[in-house]
């Protein structure tokens, strides 16, 4: 599904962090990326999502590059293809729960028939995840963990085929990363979507079917 061949990035504070890196993803696949702080994890998350480019090095998704899209190209293969979950919730505290779940829907026109079929499969899924209840409710309303189910569920209204979580258990208890936790590894096995994750998480990455270590710009497996 993935294919990334001899990605390189460097920055001017920072220097080389991902040099000549190579991985490769197969569909349905859950991964988890270790490593210091600084060494790149968060940039590789991004190049995937097409958030950033490479210096060099190609990144191949279904046999097509996405270095070279267009931003408007960029844009469509994030809203169509690729879910995110970030350490923050980044839920908008003017909207409700449920209005923040349907927000990517807002991204591209649709019609009422298909904006009420995303908001029964947004149902589901909020049921699925503990958090239906919370629908009325705004940001502030309820709590970290809640907050987080709420993130992974928008990240899932569009049905995309990869799950990009950067650090999502970082801000919660023990408790609650616990629970997401195994809400992730049970949704990669239930709806089949491809799972990759950036954590210090120890027992987070041991949730995951691959493990891989990020240090001096390299992938350790």
């Amino acid at each position: 599904m993935l294919r990334l061949e001899n990605i390189s990035k460097s920055f001017i504070q920072r220097g080389m962090v991902l040099d000549e890196l190579t991985l490769v993803i197969n569909e349905g696949s859950s991964v988890s990326i270790t490593g210091p702080s600084g060494s790149g994890k968060t940039t590789l998350l991004n190049i995937i999502g097409a958030l950033d480019k490479p210096d060099s090095g190609e990144v191949f998704f279904r046999e097509k590059s996405i270095v070279e899209l267009t931003s408007v190209e960029s844009a469509f293969y994030r809203n169509r293809y690729i879910g995110f979950i970030f350490q923050e919730h980044l839920l908008l505290p003017h909207l409700t729960v449920m209005e923040n779940v349907m927000l990517p829907l807002a991204a591209h026109p649709v019609t009422v028939a298909e904006y009420d079929s995303v908001q029964r499969y947004a149902g589901s899924l909020m049921e699925r995840t503990g958090i239906s209840s919370l629908a009325a409710r705004y940001p502030f309303q309820i709590s970290g963990g809640e907050a987080q189910r709420v993130t992974l569920v928008r990240a899932l209204i569009n049905k995309p085929s990869v799950l990009l979580a950067d650090e999502p258990t970082g801000s919660l208890d023990s408790n609650n990363a616990g629970m997401l936790g195994n809400l992730l590894a049970d949704l990669n096995e239930e709806l089949g979507i491809t799972l990759i994750t950036v954590t210090h998480s120890g027992n987070l990455a041991s949730k995951m079917k691959l493990h891989y270590i990020l240090e001096n710009g390299k992938l350790i497996c």
